[in-house]
């Protein structure tokens, strides 16, 4: 059981705090409301390219880095589609200091043209590194708008275009702060050796002077995707060494019912080497050198990703239909109660081990706030357990109709 204390501050930033005695540190995550969901379709990538700037110091600390490092103390961050989380973790006794690093940041950074110009740069060459030189690099830049059509789902968190980021101007991004980076669309959460009223003083002392920007920018009303009324299809070749198969199908959002019976029905099809693809599609007919289901668990609707690929001189028809009868054969006879009992415990004892480390509890409370209901922490499990035969095969059925099937042929040239 994590125990926790909630407190918003009059600037509307959301306080969690979570005392652990036994570690001798403590660290701050800030989870931010933005990510790319909720960029303008003509200038993506900005979440992410703040994520960069976020490191680039203020007026008061030019370089955040150096500061972080005199604390004895590491400090990162990730941008995805929904929302940006940042954490720093340093010895207990430099709690307050952390605190003012973070305040501080929040208040406003150093923004100019040669802070921006860095980073653009930077940006661009994690773009051409991991998106356009690396094998299979681009499958999301591909995919997503093979899936999404009205969503801003549909680009990557580099962005659509990079010449969005690299045409970026101080205006643009000094804007974009002020929109998203306010006390109000920020939860933090102080996880360690500190007393819960003492972090709780600090942080009124340091961030509940900021002025606050307004309602959050997740208010903002977004498209939803809608159900799909035909199937998508897309061959590209590449400098690979194989061919590679993905299959996605539109999913529910992370708060619909049939959430945890997706999450399921991918650990059904391939969590370790007795589910089902990878006993029939590997190791009984080698058909596949490796096949992994897996899920997109976005804010919004995600997708249910079928990813592999085939054996050498296995054609992808051949392939597609392999995979198209395990489908058909969990939708028609559905699943065993055995086979739901056994990815529920692996659900389970994986939830509990992504608890251990005081810096994961920290983030997952931000995000169970954000999500709106904190006491998943503790009871996510139970909505699992709930999950049955019935309701599996239903969201199956449901899942996996041939008009909600996106299909992207990877082929090796």
């Amino acid at each position: 059981m994590i125990d926790y204390t909630l407190h918003i501050l009059d600037n509307g930033l959301t306080l969690i705090c979570h005392r652990e005695p036994e570690t001798p540190l403590v660290t701050v995550n800030i989870l931010y409301g933005v990510g790319s969901r909720d960029e303008d379709p003509t200038l993506t990538g900005f979440a992410h390219l703040f994520e960069h700037l976020m490191f680039g110091g203020t007026k008061a600390v030019p370089d955040y880095d150096s500061a972080v490092s005199m604390l004895g103390g590491e400090a990162n961050a990730v941008t995805n589609t929904d929302y940006t989380n940042y954490y720093l973790t340093v010895p207990a006794r430099h709690i307050e200091a952390a605190l003012q690093l973070e305040a501080d940041r929040m208040r406003g950074l150093n923004l100019s043209t040669e802070t921006l110009s860095v980073q653009q740069r930077v940006v661009t060459e994690e773009y051409n590194q991991r998106y356009m030189n690396q094998p299979y690099g681009d499958v999301w830049m591909l995919l997503r708008p093979l899936c999404y059509k009205v969503h801003p789902y549909r680009w990557c968190t580099i962005g659509a275009d990079i010449r969005h980021v690299q045409r970026a101007s101080i205006e643009d991004v000094q804007l974009f702060f002020e929109r998203h980076y306010h006390p109000s669309n920020a939860i933090i959460s102080i996880a360690g050796n500190i007393d819960p009223i003492e972090a709780a003083r600090l942080v009124e002392h340091h961030f509940g002077t900021i002025k606050d920007g307004g309602a959050p920018c997740r208010a903002k009303h977004i498209d939803t995707e809608p159900d799909k009324t035909e199937s998508q299809q897309m061959t590209v070749e590449r400098n690979v060494p194989t061919d590679a198969l993905y299959r996605a199908y539109l999913m529910c959002d992370r708060h619909a019912d049939a959430f945890a019976a997706c999450d399921l029905i991918s650990d059904i099809l391939s969590n370790g080497d007795s589910s089902r693809l990878k006993q029939r599609l590997i190791r009984k007919e080698r058909l596949f050198t490796d096949i992994d289901a897996s899920i997109l668990g976005c804010l919004d609707r995600g997708l249910f990703i079928l990813s592999g690929h085939p054996s050498d001189g296995v054609s992808m028809e051949t392939a597609e239909k392999a995979i198209d009868h395990e489908l058909q054969q969990l939708t028609a006879d559905g699943v065993t109660e055995g086979e739901i009992d056994k990815v529920i415990n692996k659900f389970e004892a994986t939830f509990h081990m992504s608890h251990y480390r005081v810096a994961d509890r920290a983030h997952e409370l931000c995000l169970c706030q954000w999500l709106g209901d904190i006491a998943r922490i503790n009871t996510e499990p139970q909505y699992y357990r709930q999950v049955t035969e019935d309701r599996i095969q239903a969201t199956a059925q449901k899942l996996f109709t041939p008009s909600n099937a996106n299909t992207l042929h990877y082929l090796a040239k």
